[in-house]
């Protein structure tokens, strides 16, 4: 009887930040691909954009027009998913179908006036400065009475639904805590009540010691493929120190997380010679103004692509009656984007 595997044979793997499993399938990986491959772009964007209507001076499709701006810049989305001034109500019938209003605030962050940069091109002293919007733009919106949990986001890529390639993201403020933070923050607080720590501190320790799934470090943040990653080439940034939010981020902790953020992005760009699509998300406490202890600030990437740079990952089938599923190993993906950091 054969040994068992982790590189070799299918096998389950649990990810205790969202009590949830992967089935992980490694064999897969060496069977041929014949299924739908993706346009690669080779698009040279211009530094600036007359028809972008994210780029400086240009009007926006609501008719406003932005100003000059030279660094960051934000703004309320002109089609915001959710709104402020939503009537509170509910639609109940039985015990089966429930409906309640929503209220929030979408707004839209450009990263750089210029058009053709994305994450990865930019300097970390020029993302820091992305850091320092985020921060800000958090403390304002969690002091709004109706707003419990604020999620900065970023999606990249046409192939990740991005409608404009100027670099930008997005912050999306609401009055009820969204499905995946309200599943970490059970996990974390479970957790906490169990042992005193964070698990995500205690889950970085293991990384740290095991080393085979870092990406790459710095003094305050890890970037590394998770031991429950689901997408081909997912990581996660995981603060050293243990703390919920961006508005308790020190200086110095902006400063890494900014390089942190610039090293993994440019780094996803070697790995098939493209810009590498992605969302990536925050994830910290609800501010709902309960105190959340075993809250512990992370960035979720997860990146789409599997084999090539036409080739994309699919949630389909299993995937959507089943479980999520993976055929490259988190180790295997790590050594990939590991070596690739070596050799910048």
């Amino acid at each position: 009887m054969a040994t068992f595997d982790l590189a070799e044979h299918p096998h389950r793997r649990y990810n205790p930040l969202i009590g949830e499993w992967v089935l992980v399938s490694p064999h897969r990986s060496k069977r041929p691909w014949q299924g739908q491959q993706e346009e690669e772009s080779c698009e040279t964007r211009p530094e600036y954009d007359p028809s972008c209507y994210l780029c400086p001076t240009n009007t926006r499709a609501n008719g406003e027009q932005n100003p000059a701006y030279t660094s960051t810049y934000v703004f309320d989305n002109d089609f915001g998913a959710l709104q402020a001034d939503v009537p509170q109500g509910a639609y109940v019938v039985g015990d089966l179908i429930r409906a309640e209003s929503e209220r929030g605030i979408c707004r839209v962050i450009c990263f750089s006036p210029r058009h053709d940069l994305t994450l990865a091109d930019m300097e970390a002293a020029d993302i820091r400065q992305v850091v320092d919007l985020w921060q800000k733009e958090y403390a304002e919106l969690r002091s709004l009475d109706f707003i419990n949990y604020v999620q900065i986001f970023e999606n990249k890529g046409s192939i990740m639904g991005c409608s404009n390639p100027h670099p930008h993201g997005q912050i999306w403020a609401q009055s009820t805590v969204p499905v995946e933070p309200a599943k970490e923050t059970a996990q974390q607080a479970q957790y906490f009540e169990k042992h005193g720590h964070s698990l995500l501190a205690d889950y970085l320790q293991l990384e740290l010691e095991q080393g085979e799934r870092i990406v790459v470090q710095n003094e305050h943040f890890a970037a590394l493929v998770p031991f429950w990653a689901v997408w081909p080439f997912e990581t996660i940034i995981i603060s050293k120190r243990h703390f919920q939010h961006i508005g308790q981020m020190a200086d110095e902790e902006k400063d890494g997380f900014s390089q942190i953020i610039q090293s993994l992005t440019a780094t996803y760009d070697r790995v098939f010679g493209v810009s590498f699509p992605y969302s990536s998300g925050i994830h910290q406490s609800p501010t709902d103004g309960h105190e959340y202890p075993g809250w512990h600030f992370h960035m979720h990437f997860y990146p789409p692509l599997l084999r090539s740079a036409t080739v994309k990952k699919f949630m389909v089938g299993y995937e959507m009656m089943g479980n999520p599923q993976r055929d490259i190993t988190p180790e295997a993906a790590a050594k990939v984007l590991r070596d690739l950091v070596k050799s910048a």
